[in-house]
């Protein structure tokens, strides 16, 4: 062997090495020894931190992993990408501490329980805060905060991903899928998107892309709010004649800025529908929600037993804590850090989001990768009807026709299964499914993951 191919292996052996040894040095640094008020024993691994997507202006994503069980093998388990929405909204207040993490927050804002129904327990589950402004993920240039929009979001999801591979060796080439509810009806699939068109011509992609699931989804401008109006109006929300109003006024699907008349018939819709919890119609809210409305996300969703529709409430208290801050290697900067559910500033500032995410659904169904939605009927801010709209706009051909599906002998929903898209409901869940039917959405969860269908 010449000198300088060996020169050269040698080089090339101590690079591979040197990054995989800082690989295990930033994995170490990352890794959760506890956290405060957590149950003992849990008998899985979590890490937090951030991930650097913009060393110019140093903008960065707070995550937090959670693996699943030791007894369960996580090195053989897939791992899947949260995200909530808003925009603006945190995954950890939400999708880790009401939804699909391993614990629940108690009344006291200190102590933790543990979440039966964790989707842990399938799969490797990464919780990310996005973009820079949401929860404890931030940017040095505050300006930032000021022009977040769908495209920067997926940009610097997508350069997340690839920087946290590279933290994260181990999960390169497991198959990976992308989830989330709400406005991440957005994310999801522009994320989904990138991942798939940057993947092409490359063999054994790092980022082993499979599919996506979201819930509840914010899809189609057009589509969502004809659905949403009917929905109102067949669950007896709203009268006939603001009924008949939104549907002459408001044209969702070729502007942007609503008219006089469709916000005055929003207003009268507000007022009609009275002090209930919008995300979940049938259950009361925690305070007056009236103010909560332009969020979209479920505030105090239900469970069918134990429900507290204050759960938001706990969340503010337990991520203010600076215990809980330092546990998680968040707020590394040491300053008074007000840790918010929701960003007013991102959401309420939000520079740019397309009318439809229809034309990347086609694209992405006649690829072959897997793709599920779901709705929890109980929902008036992104309602099934919402959905089933979007959907039939497709116009996917119909493999198996609309089922019962079952849980322990009792209806769980219904599903449709579509050449390249499966349409599942939830039956009695608002906005939020896994909190409000955490069993059922365990089930949901384990058929996207198994690619089978729902129990019927």
């Amino acid at each position: 062997m010449g000198s300088s191919l060996y020169s050269f292996i040698c080089l090339l052996f101590l690079f591979v090495s040197s990054s995989y040894s800082s690989s295990l040095e930033d994995q170490a640094r990352d890794r959760i020894t506890e956290l405060p008020g957590q149950p003992r024993n849990v008998g899985f691994t979590q890490y937090s931190g951030y991930v650097t997507v913009n060393k110019q202006v140093g903008r960065a994503l707070f995550y937090w992993l959670v693996e699943s069980p030791a007894s369960r093998g996580p090195e053989s388990r897939p791992l899947v990408l949260w995200l909530n929405g808003g925009p603006g909204c945190s995954s950890v207040a939400y999708g880790a501490a009401e939804e699909i993490g391993p614990f629940r927050i108690r009344p006291d804002g200190k102590t933790l329980y543990r979440n039966p129904y964790a989707w842990n327990n399938l799969a490797n589950v990464l919780f990310l805060e996005s973009p820079a402004g949401v929860g404890f993920s931030y940017s040095n240039v505050s300006l930032d905060y000021y022009t977040a929009g769908d495209q920067r979001t997926a940009e610097d999801s997508y350069t997340f991903l690839v920087n946290w591979f590279e933290r994260f060796p181990q999960y390169k080439h497991r198959d990976f899928y992308i989830a989330g509810e709400s406005y991440a009806g957005h994310y999801v699939p522009q994320l989904s998107q990138i991942v798939y068109q940057r993947n092409k011509g490359i063999q054994n992609s790092t980022i082993n892309f499979k599919g996506f699931l979201v819930g509840n989804a914010v899809t189609d401008d057009y589509n969502d709010y004809v659905g949403t109006f009917e929905y109102w109006w067949t669950h007896g929300l709203i009268s006939d004649s603001t009924y008949r109003t939104l549907q002459v006024t408001c044209d969702f699907g070729s502007s942007l800025h609503p008219s006089s008349d469709c916000i005055s018939a929003l207003t009268a819709a507000e007022v009609e529908q009275g002090n209930i919890d919008p995300y979940s119609i049938f259950t009361s809210p925690c305070n007056d929600t009236l103010s909560q409305r332009r969020k979209f996300k479920g505030h105090y969703p239900w469970m069918p037993r134990g429900y507290d529709p204050c759960t938001e409430r706990y969340s503010n208290v337990y991520f203010n804590q600076p215990e809980v801050q330092k546990a998680l290697h968040a707020n590394i900067t040491g300053i008074s850090y007000q840790w918010k559910t929701c960003s007013d500033i991102v959401g309420n500032y939000w520079a740019d989001s397309p009318l439809s995410m229809l034309p990347i659904y086609q694209e992405l169904t006649a690829a072959g990768l897997r793709i599920w939605m779901y709705s929890g009927d109980t929902d008036a801010v992104v309602p099934v009807t919402a959905t089933r709209y979007s959907i039939d706009a497709l116009k996917l051909p119909t493999i198996i026709n609309w089922y019962p599906w079952y849980d322990n002998g009792k209806v769980g929903g219904w599903s449709q299964i579509y050449e390249g898209l499966t349409f599942v409901t939830v039956t009695g869940a608002g906005h939020e499914v896994p909190l409000h039917r955490p069993r059922q959405a365990f089930i949901l969860f384990r058929s996207f993951l198994e690619n089978k269908n729902m129990p019927g």
